[in-house]
């Protein structure tokens, strides 16, 4: 069904009201901030030890792991003599493990940062504490706390005894820092790098670039994936990722098949669809409508193999997610469809020639609101609203850009 004009206008002030009530704290969050409050008075002991150690907390999925990576690099390289540690989602460390900036990579099952169906019972605050315990034997001398309002991350930090906890100025982040860093709005990848520069005392001052190395292994992996399919590597490939984290997120089966075929048939390349073993089902539903041949490795790339994928293809298309910022961080052209989330914050980063981030003109978006499953899709259709003409006239502006010859600098 298609929404007027006047009923988006409708739609759009229907949104907001919600959107506003949502990013309200609710009454159990307040009790947790007051309870997250009286906890960060605790006498808690720090560790004395100095360890020359720092740890850094990022709790977050693929994309946004990738995005805090030039502050890594800031880091080590304004303090070579720091062992550097960080923190993550089994899902990031293969990832980070590739950064010679990282020392050590640890995981950790993050309350609240499994996809749906990965979920770990248990009590947070438990989970908090056994982790402290681990932390603590390790010793840090400071922690940094890369997502802005992850108070968990905080919390665990300050129960870990480490003396210097440095994070973003949120109200319930800041009971448990030392340091408090305006959290601005900007995009990640200069969030991330604000952070590091209020820890450090120190400017940035070279152009920021995203870079993902990919291992000879993995491109040899991909080879001979495509090659069992009878694609060489001489062949133009041009990869989409129709998957996301969230149904928000999601484009039509119908209108990815029509823009596969176009893009099959003008660019004359194969298509490649890309995602996990559960999106198979979505790609073979856009397989099914299309009339060009296609292929799929859904469930079959580990993340290093789909960064050496992405730098054989010619472009990356696909909804906001983390393989956007795998195929930006190897210098392969993108474009982005984006609903909820906020392009500002969360394009794919490098020159803006090679990365295009389309959006609907609805006026209630970004919402920022990703988790829409108490109301119908139906009432956001953001995403579902951008036309199959604007996403093949992006890959055509995309592809058709001159190499980047700077990137951006910080300000």
């Amino acid at each position: 069904m298609r929404i007027s004009a006047l009923d988006k206008e409708t739609l759009a002030r229907r949104n907001l009201e919600v959107a506003r009530t949502l990013h309200q704290p609710s009454a159990p969050h307040a009790v947790r901030d007051l309870f997250l409050s009286g906890l960060a008075t605790l006498p808690i002991p720090p560790r004395r030890a100095r360890s020359n150690r720092v740890l850094v907390i990022r709790p977050d999925h693929l994309g946004d792991v990738l995005l805090m990576t030039p502050a890594l690099q800031f880091i080590k390289r304004e303090r070579p003599e720091t062992e550097l540690h960080v923190i993550c989602g089994a899902w990031a460390a293969d990832v980070l493990a590739r950064y010679d900036e990282v020392d050590v990579v640890l995981t950790l099952d993050f309350p609240g940062f499994q996809r749906q169906g990965r979920s770990r019972r248990g009590n947070p605050y438990l989970r908090a504490i056994d982790s402290a315990r681990m932390l603590r034997r390790i010793g840090y001398d400071s922690a940094l706390i890369m997502r802005p309002d992850h108070w968990w991350g905080a919390m665990l930090a300050f129960l870990a005894g480490i003396e210097e906890r440095i994070g973003y100025d949120n109200a319930n982040v800041a009971p448990f820092l030392t340091g408090r860093s305006p959290h601005q709005y900007e995009h990640a990848v200069l969030q991330n790098l604000h952070l590091a520069q209020f820890w450090l005392g120190a400017p940035h001052n070279r152009d920021i670039e995203l870079n993902l190395t990919v291992d000879p292994a993995d491109a040899a992996a991909v080879d001979q994936l495509l090659a069992d399919r009878g694609i060489d590597v001489a062949t133009p490939i041009i990869c989409i990722h129709p998957g996301a984290g969230m149904p928000s997120k999601l484009w039509q089966s119908d209108k990815w098949a029509e823009v596969a075929d176009q893009v099959a048939r003008r660019h004359n390349v194969t298509i490649i669809f890309t995602g996990s073993s559960p999106e198979q089902a979505v790609i073979e539903d856009i397989a099914g409508g299309m009339t060009a041949a296609s292929c799929s490795v859904a469930g079959e790339t580990s993340a290093g193999q789909l960064a050496a994928l992405y730098r054989r293809a010619r472009a990356v298309l696909g909804p906001d997610s983390g393989a956007m910022h795998v195929a930006a961080a190897v210098h392969t052209p993108t474009v982005t469809l984006f609903g909820p989330a906020d392009p500002i914050e969360f394009a794919p980063w490098g020159d803006r020639r090679k990365h295009a981030a389309i959006t609907s003109t609805i006026a209630c978006r970004p919402c920022r609101i990703l988790d829409w499953r108490d109301d119908s899709l139906a009432y956001h259709p953001c995403v579902r609203d951008i036309s199959v003409c604007q996403v093949l006239e992006a890959l055509q502006r995309v592809s058709g850009a001159e190499a980047p010859t700077v990137s951006a600098r910080i300000l």
